[in-house]
């Protein structure tokens, strides 16, 4: 099946090669946190052309079998609120080499020369009503798909990121379409929702970036072809079922709690 790039492309997406120092600094211009992620070398599955040769495999019968769904929910999120219906934007790939992301628009459409928040958190006012069933479903990230057929993404792996979120371990490998730190932080939404919108970027950047890159990099130091299978179904199972916040996260009266230090999670995801 040949995937024409210019379907998804329009011609005001922008790549910039960026030095590796700026994807690994903190937000608040800090010195960057490694996460010790020199102590997690990546495992010979991460890095090797069979698990290349599977996202392929998966992506281009996705594209097939949900090329129809995906021209329906896309004229649904078209005529359902003003703007595209899809969503592109820059994002840190293997090498720090900036690629196009794209996904269904989940949110009102602003103009090009705004910008918004660059975290979402749970109740955020800019997602529409289709969107918000698009995002419990995960539904918004089929066309992920096509950047997995392209080669800038894995089926497993870190999130791809926005420049200023990005850490050390994103360098090294393909963003994935699910991986380790994805799923445990499922309700991360929910989690930021409890978190002043002021100090909204300092903690993320002081409290859950560096967890997620740490438990990233223990995954992929550790990945294999059946822990990448494990991975998928487990995603699969989150999809089905609502997320919710761990009792790290709560109070004894239910209610969310400022992030504070957990256990090495990490374990959670090894062989």
């Amino acid at each position: 099946m040949q995937v024409s790039r210019s379907v998804f492309e329009p011609n005001s997406v922008s790549v910039q090669q960026l030095p590796f120092s700026h994807f690994v600094r903190q937000g608040d211009g800090s010195s960057p946190r490694r996460a010790h992620i020199h102590r997690y070398p990546a495992s010979a599955w991460s890095l090797s052309w069979s698990k290349r040769l599977l996202d392929f495999s998966v992506a281009v019968l996705v594209l097939a079998v949900f090329a129809v769904p995906m021209l329906v929910i896309a004229l649904c999120v078209r005529l359902s609120s003003k703007g595209p219906a899809l969503f592109v934007q820059n994002r840190v790939g293997r090498g720090t080499r900036p690629f196009a992301i794209y996904k269904f628009r989940t949110m009102e459409a602003v103009p090009a020369n705004s910008s918004g928040p660059g975290l979402t958190r749970g109740g955020d006012h800019r997602i529409t009503r289709m969107g918000a069933r698009l995002r419990k479903l995960k539904l918004d990230e089929l066309p992920q798909f096509y950047n997995i057929l392209r080669g800038d993404m894995s089926l497993v792996g870190p999130r791809p990121k926005l420049p200023q979120y990005a850490t050390a371990v994103d360098a090294l490998y393909r963003p994935g379409l699910t991986g380790a730190a994805t799923l445990a932080f499922r309700c991360e939404e929910d989690i930021l929702r409890g978190v002043h919108p002021a100090q909204l970027e300092t903690f993320y950047n002081r409290r859950i970036r560096p967890l997620k890159a740490r438990m990233d990099a223990r995954y992929m130091s550790r990945a294999t072809f059946r822990s990448d299978l494990r991975i998928i179904g487990a995603t699969f199972l989150a999809c089905a079922t609502p997320p919710r916040i761990p009792v790290s996260f709560r109070d004894n009266r239910g209610q969310t709690l400022a992030f504070r230090a957990l256990a090495d999670t990490g374990s959670l995801f090894e062989n």
